[in-house]
């Protein structure tokens, strides 16, 4: 790379030099010391490789970001998930950056401060996006290094809304207080450990009642409040058969003996024929028949035949209003109350329920559709408050008064 240093008339100094392409290019210095090391680089930089122009950092942050974009082959739910991270996030913050401008402190600052505000899973992507588009700038020799490297982020914890439903309060009360159209695919969740859109994109070559058992080899997903059949779960290991328990067997016979199948063969499907909206059903089914299971707020009847709903928000803060019928109550409080359990509780319930009887982690893990048993037992899995499970493991019946003790 030939190159060298001149004077300019207005007393600085100029370095010189052609890139690999051929192109002359040059960087103005106060100092002719400053000048001839930074020569110095470019022509080492050259020589082994790691030639980045000076110049290419100029390039706007949200410029190559959307090239990048644009370069995606995600599934279209991964897709969405990540274009809306960087649309609410990480492009407010670096889209006018020159990428040569943005450091390792700038990125630090920003991350601390969304760690202030959004859950450590939220701002783990918004590391991660920022850190793809910077590390793909390394790549196509716009900067030199990515400035995301050793970033700290808050832990991710196993959140604190994760909830585990008691088998006798799903089967004895929740499950009743769901609608009847609505019945067996709350079923399904719990006696099955089905993710949602497996759950939902059940057809009738899926299901054997004969046989009680169910295949999950499809799955329905989302994006932008539309549906769409993908013809394969979430992993190689998602393509499997599950048991389907004697009293889900029943709820599902008597779902297929009342609802028509929707497109494609759907056992839940809407009204219409397609396929159920996850948003949708969470605030017109699910929440409503937690309220009437007395598993969020509460609704009771005044004597004078009025609707007394209580619900606490998010800020901790009770409130209750009067309601003239008992569905304005419900709907009222499934809208405002803070937390309450979530349908894929309804699968981590179904893990911790086998864990906690003795199932195999093994067996788990085939039936829950993971790669690794690892996953079964840390993620979907909690802790036993029963202590007398231990004390059966032992072969010791607390009740009995007849052990024996040293003598």
């Amino acid at each position: 790379m030939a190159g060298g240093i001149r004077k300019t008339p207005a007393g600085t100094w100029r370095a010189y030099w052609r890139d690999p392409s051929g192109r002359q290019t040059s960087k103005t210095f106060t100092t002719k010391r400053e000048a001839s090391a930074f020569l110095a680089q470019i022509t080492a930089a050259a020589a082994t490789g790691a030639y980045v122009s000076p110049h290419a950092g100029r390039t706007p942050f949200g410029e190559h970001a959307r090239r990048w974009m644009a370069s995606w082959n995600h599934e279209a739910t991964t897709h969405a998930r990540d274009a809306s991270i960087m649309r609410t996030h990480v492009l407010p913050q670096w889209e006018t950056w020159p990428l040569g401008k943005i450091d390792h402190l700038a990125v630090q600052t920003w991350i601390t401060r969304l760690s202030e505000r959004l859950s450590p899973a939220t701002v783990a992507e918004c590391r991660r996006l920022t850190s793809a588009v910077m590390r793909s700038a390394v790549r196509n020799r716009l900067i030199p290094y990515n400035p995301c490297d050793d970033i700290k982020i808050p832990k991710r914890r196993r959140r604190d809304t994760d909830q585990v439903i008691e088998r006798v309060l799903f089967r004895r009360r929740l499950l009743p207080a769901v609608p009847h159209r609505h019945r067996g695919l709350v079923g399904i969740a719990g006696g099955c450990g089905l993710r949602w859109g497996e759950a939902v994109g059940l057809c009738d070559d899926a299901i054997d009642l004969d046989r009680a058992r169910l295949r999950v080899v499809r799955t329905v997903i989302e994006v932008a409040g539309h549906t769409s059949f993908k013809p394969y779960p979430k992993s190689a290991a998602g393509v499997r058969t599950v048991p389907i328990p004697s009293w889900l067997v029943a709820i599902l016979r008597e779902h297929l003996a009342h609802y028509p199948r929707g497109e494609g063969g759907l056992i839940f499907a809407n009204e219409v024929g397609g396929a159920l909206r996850r948003t949708l059903f969470r605030s017109r089914v699910w929440r409503p028949s937690l309220v009437r299971a007395g598993l969020l707020g509460s609704v009771t009847e005044d004597r004078d035949g009025r609707y007394l709903a209580h619900w606490t928000d998010a800020g901790g803060r009770r409130h209750q209003q009067r309601f003239d019928t008992e569905p304005a109550a419900v709907q009222h409080v499934a809208r405002h109350q803070a937390g309450g359990l979530r349908f894929h509780d309804l699968r981590h319930s179904y893990a911790t329920w086998l864990v906690d009887d003795g199932v195999p982690p093994n067996m788990a893990q085939r039936v829950m559709g993971h790669e690794r048993s690892s996953t079964t037992l840390d993620l979907y899995t909690r802790r036993t408050d029963d202590a007398t499970r231990i004390l059966r493991a032992l072969d010791d019946d607390p009740d009995d008064g007849d052990a024996l003790v040293p003598a």
